[in-house]
């Protein structure tokens, strides 16, 4: 998992009662557990906790027993894992994660330095700039914010409306006001800042544009 520095640990525990009390009070997006040893009735701590969650965690099964997969897949595990754990399996466990939790729509965004925690809107997330190993966050009311982690890593958390379209930016298809295509470049609607794409990402700015265009009225200059 260090791999994945957009995970942090939040708790490790084979006691019931507080390893339910963790997952109700922090509601932790995923949730690893060994269904042999860990816990005791580990699918019915998996039910009642989602009993007593709006936000539901997912689970992910550990078990030296592949016979133990059936049940998993009943109860809406995300993954069963057989052990030994491989690289690998955990590895593509966590990007198929990523991608399905991608989808859903987020509304903020945790920048972590050391103790230090801060939640950003992402609607209000105009764009994405790097500099050097750290990021600079440009926000809708002007102020900048740097996070001390790289656009890789916030890229695979933010929420699918926010693209790529160059090695140092990320930007909010919300606030593109407009893509020039003669000179590689795009206008953010609230501070009017042109900003580039080169043609690797050309395919992203295609389809950027295509979605932008379907709530738009169709018009042409004479």
């Amino acid at each position: 998992m260090e791999d994945f520095d957009e995970f942090n640990c939040i708790g490790v525990s084979d006691d019931y009662s507080i390893s339910m009390n963790t997952v109700l009070k922090e509601k932790p997006d995923l949730v690893f557990i060994n269904i042999d040893t860990a816990i005791d009735n580990a699918f019915q701590f998996v039910s009642e906790s989602n009993l007593y969650s709006y936000e539901e965690s997912v689970f992910v099964a550990i078990s030296a027993f592949k016979e133990k997969a059936y049940d998993t897949i009943k109860l809406g595990f995300h993954d069963f894992l057989l052990c030994p754990l491989p690289d690998l399996e955990i590895r593509k466990t966590i990007l198929n994660f990523q991608k399905k939790k991608r989808v859903k729509k987020k509304t903020a965004i945790c920048l972590k330095y050391y103790k230090d925690y801060r939640y950003l809107n992402t609607d209000e997330i105009l764009f994405l700039k790097a500099d050097n190993n750290s990021t600079e966050f440009h926000m809708s009311d002007g102020t900048i914010i740097n996070a001390f982690k790289t656009l890789k890593t916030y890229i695979n958390i933010l929420p699918k409306e926010f693209s790529r379209i160059h090695k140092s930016y990320i930007v909010n298809m919300n606030y593109v006001s407009r893509i020039h295509f003669g000179k590689s470049t795009c206008s953010i609607s609230k501070n009017n800042q042109s900003i580039p794409f080169t043609k690797n990402y050309k395919d992203i700015m295609n389809n950027m544009n295509d979605s932008l265009a379907k709530f738009t009225h169709p018009s042409s200059l004479n």
